[in-house]
């Protein structure tokens, strides 16, 4: 399956995945990270995947080591594999409402007290958890998961085999306000709409605004954590990764194969250029131009005139000291 080969007992069986810290009989684990390289020697698995160089420098305590490429790859085939991922499968609930307008593709699965508005539709053997509201005219691809509680607006578009975890909010109103001359604010209205590409994952409490005319973009294969905040008219890379609790305001576009940190915040109007790099806690305030760049800090610098610098900076008060003594020895 792995394309690996086996070091040890071939007989040995294995019934569950589980960490290399804890082991077990029957689990399968894997090492990856050389941190965790003692645990190698101790625990009680059936199995350890490892990369194909690693060099044991005592004896393994499993039954058996498979020597692999990719451990991370190959850890994913087989959580696969494991059932990772819960699937509904209850078919149409008789507690849901669908729209009588609303069409549903062959082995698509509805649960209790979800909502399908009029002009939705849903392609083939994409699971609907309980509690989930489709707004009018909303489309979802095929094999989507769309999990307990999310909630997609009018008019959105989610691609194929697309997972929204808990309470995701897609396409809620983009924050779009009008100054008046007597210091109030009128409401601009959003009338645009989201865009999921294919192959994206969305965690629990993310929200999307809808775009104030067009489409808010989430590019092919893009992975957004918890808590992340998109505003109206972003755009955001194919493949692009980005941790919890991040923001990006309005009219910013991020390029592809990009990494953002958690709690890294995008001034809006500005473009990131791909395979950018975000470190945790970042303020983007300014474009990114060129690709490959690592940024910390905030407002962000580049990653290692960061580091220089805060190595400077720690040492202020210090240095500051030193020069009042200076200045009263005249």
């Amino acid at each position: 399956m792995l394309g690996g080969t086996l070091e040890g007992d071939g007989e040995v069986l294995v019934d569950k995945p589980g960490k290399i810290e804890q082991g077990g009989p029957g689990t399968l684990t894997f090492l990856a990270n050389p941190r965790y390289e003692q645990y190698a020697y101790t625990t009680p698995s059936a199995a350890v995947l490892v990369p194909r160089d690693f060099s044991p420098t005592q004896t393994i305590a499993a039954a058996a080591l498979i020597r692999v490429d990719d451990v991370y790859n190959c850890l994913r085939i087989l959580m696969e594999k494991f059932g990772g991922q819960i699937q509904n499968g209850v078919g149409i609930s008789d507690r849901a409402f669908i729209h009588p307008s609303a069409a549903l593709g062959e082995g698509v699965s509805i649960g209790m007290f979800s909502v399908v508005e009029e002009g939705a539709s849903i392609s083939e053997g994409t699971d609907i958890h309980a509690q989930v509201f489709l707004g009018k005219n909303v489309t979802v691809g095929k094999n989507c998961q769309i999990y307990p509680g999310v909630k997609i607006y009018h008019d959105c578009v989610i691609g194929d085999n697309c997972i929204l975890h808990s309470n995701v909010v897609i396409g809620s109103d983009g924050f779009g306000f009008v100054p008046q001359t007597d210091g109030s604010f009128l409401k601009l209205p959003q009338l645009g709409n989201v865009v999921l590409e294919a192959d994206v994952e969305i965690g629990a409490n993310t929200t999307i605004d809808r775009a104030t005319m067009g489409s808010t973009y989430i590019r092919r294969g893009a992975k957004l954590d918890n808590l992340v905040m998109v505003a109206h008219n972003v755009d955001l890379g194919e493949h692009t990764v980005v941790a919890a609790q991040a923001g990006f305001a309005g009219s910013t576009k991020i390029g592809k194969h990009c990494r953002i940190g958690g709690q890294a915040g995008f001034v809006g109007h500005i473009e990131v250029a791909d395979g950018t790099q975000v470190q945790a806690q970042s303020g983007v305030a300014a474009s990114v131009k060129t690709p490959g760049t690592a940024l910390y800090g905030s407002p962000a610098l580049p990653y290692n005139d960061y580091l220089r610098s805060y190595a400077v900076f720690k040492k202020l008060p210090e240095l500051f000291r030193k020069i009042n003594e200076m200045i009263k020895k005249g």
